[in-house]
């Protein structure tokens, strides 16, 4: 029974990646239903390029200090202390991340309260006076949610390292309902019309939805019997641990927000509308990367510390080509599908209200060439805190830096040199995250004997060839269901939509367990158990 819980406890699990999974759709809907609201009210022109321009600017801090680089070099470290020095170390040394990350992070927002302006005219220089003083505004109010969500990804590690998924993987989805109902509550009371003014109500929800994120998850920690003790003694040999990490890591983790944010830099160049376009076809690429990528990365982390610490090398490799089979799996169909149905799913997200159909074109146009990095993308969640598993941190971040001057490169090719616009950027964050994975996974077979790059190969083989079914499907489904979704209602284009993603999806699954892809087995069985504990008795 022992080794059983043993290997439980080490060893990918499909279940537990299934409720992260399910736990960040949900968030993630509700992210989309955020920004439905937001684009309805205010349209997708100059307010909402102000607005994200200023949310961007306290997220970038975000990934940079919580969930890319304190988040990941915490939960590699505490999940080592659990498995070689017990629960009461790894709770202490909780108490002296959270201390410094407190003290630090509330020093990092008064700092960014303070050179709010000087950031926007850094990386939006395309802005006017008027619309950069008003995204300065906004961001001021925004940056105690640095403080915020940097304390919720801290206890989000502790939850995960003690095998708890689903609760801190919802806590999103708190913050989401906190901003919606906090944002258009304050921004109607600011200015019924929703012009201008209204989007400090839109601010000031934001940090409504943060304070929810870490609230919401407070009760499960204290269950495991945590009980926070402000710690100042940082000489601790798991603090600099954790330092040491972030360095790297710093620049490593949060090379995709970085590179968006380049992206804004050269999209506030081009007028009114292309970062609002950029960040809405971002998001939908994000809501499978989110589903997926983040899912088995959250599960996997812990895993691959813990068969680090205990000297498997053999199940690191299987564990790691394992996560990586099940991205590609996962995410493959979803670009097939975002590529091919673009217009038709903005249209049904997005144009309503004062979002128009000449924005909702714009947007599919970038949403087409960011899902080309998709499976990059998720398939990096897994390979990089394989990294930091192994103590390989400097890899990463050489790699980032290679992945940003290729971004830089790549923008001025496609914007500026050829003329593609906002498409052009979207296309280089794609090209950006090919070229990020393919050489993080190079780098991996250098450090690890045997990565089953067969298997791998072979998964793919057979996920494109039933990736050809669902692209029919696609196809069919966009020509005779959705031929006229320019003029179509609403209700009868959504209709549409989820008949051909359902169709693709069932066609896309048929042949992959026709093809006996065992990925596909065991989600299948996973399933077929669920729905049996859900029958009632006689």
């Amino acid at each position: 029974m022992a080794a059983d819980r043993h290997t439980s406890h080490n060893a990918v699990s499909t279940k537990a990646a299934g409720i992260v999974g399910l736990a960040v759709m949900c968030s993630r809907i509700l992210g989309l239903i955020r920004e439905q609201i937001f684009a309805a009210l205010f349209g997708g022109g100059r307010a909402m390029d102000a607005f994200t321009v200023a949310f961007r600017t306290p997220n970038l801090l975000r990934d940079l200090f919580a969930e890319g680089a304190l988040s990941t070099a915490f939960i590699t470290t505490f999940s080592k202390t659990i498995a070689t020095d017990g629960d009461g170390a790894a709770w202490r040394l909780a108490n002296k991340v959270a201390t410094m990350a407190a003290v630090v992070l509330r020093a990092i927002c008064l700092i960014g309260i303070l050179i709010a302006p000087l950031l926007v005219a850094l990386f939006a220089p395309g802005f006017d006076a008027d619309k950069a003083h008003l995204t300065a505004m906004l961001a001021r109010i925004m940056y105690p949610f640095i403080l915020l969500v940097s304390l919720a990804a801290l206890v989000m590690g502790m939850l995960n390292a003690k095998h708890v998924f689903g609760v801190p993987a919802m806590a999103s989805s708190f913050f989401n309902l906190g901003s919606i109902a906090g944002g258009v509550l304050i921004g109607r009371w600011l200015d019924p019309h929703f012009g201008a003014r209204a989007l400090v109500g839109l601010a000031i929800g934001t940090l409504i939805g943060g304070a929810l994120q870490l609230a919401v998850q407070l009760p499960s920690l204290a269950r495991l019997g945590y009980v926070f003790r402000p710690d100042f003694r940082w000489r601790d040999p798991g603090v600099k641990k954790i330092l040491r990490l972030m360095g790297p890591a710093v620049i490593a983790a949060s090379s995709v927000q970085l590179n968006v944010m380049i992206n804004s830099m050269f999209a506030s160049t081009l007028g009114d509308g292309p970062i609002f376009w950029l960040a809405i076809a971002f998001r939908l690429m994000q809501l499978p990367l989110g589903v997926f990528g983040v899912a088995l990365a959250t599960v996997t982390l812990p895993v691959l510390s813990r068969l680090v610490a205990a000297g498997d090398s053999v199940n690191f490799r299987s564990e790691l080509a394992r996560g990586l089979r099940l991205a590609f799996l996962l995410t493959i169909p979803a670009t097939i599908g975002l590529i091919i149905l673009a217009e038709p799913i903005i249209s049904v997200l997005y144009q309503h209200g004062r979002f128009n159909a000449y924005e909702t074109l714009q947007a599919a146009a970038a949403l087409r060439f960011y899902a080309i990095g998709l499976t990059a993308y998720s398939a990096m969640k897994v390979l990089v805190p394989a990294f930091y598993a192994l103590d390989r941190r400097k890899t990463p971040m050489i790699v980032s830096f290679i992945a940003v001057g290729v971004n830089l490169f790549f923008n001025w090719l496609f914007t500026f040199r050829l003329g593609w616009g906002h498409r052009g950027l979207a296309l280089s964050t794609g090209c950006v995250a090919v070229t990020n994975f393919l050489l993080l996974y190079a780098l991996m077979r250098r450090h690890v004997s045997h990565m089953h790059t067969g298997l791998l190969v072979a998964l793919l083989a057979k996920v494109l060839l039933a990736g050809v079914a669902l692209a029919a499907v696609c196809w069919a489904g966009e020509h005779w269901l959705l031929s006229q979704w320019q003029v179509q209602a609403t209700a009868p284009k959504a209709l549409g939509l989820l008949v051909t993603i359902a169709l693709s999806a069932a066609a896309f699954f048929a042949v992959a367990a026709w093809l006996r892809i065992s990925e596909v087995t065991q989600v299948v069985a996973l399933v077929g158990q669920r729905l049996g504990r859900m029958k009632p008795r006689s």
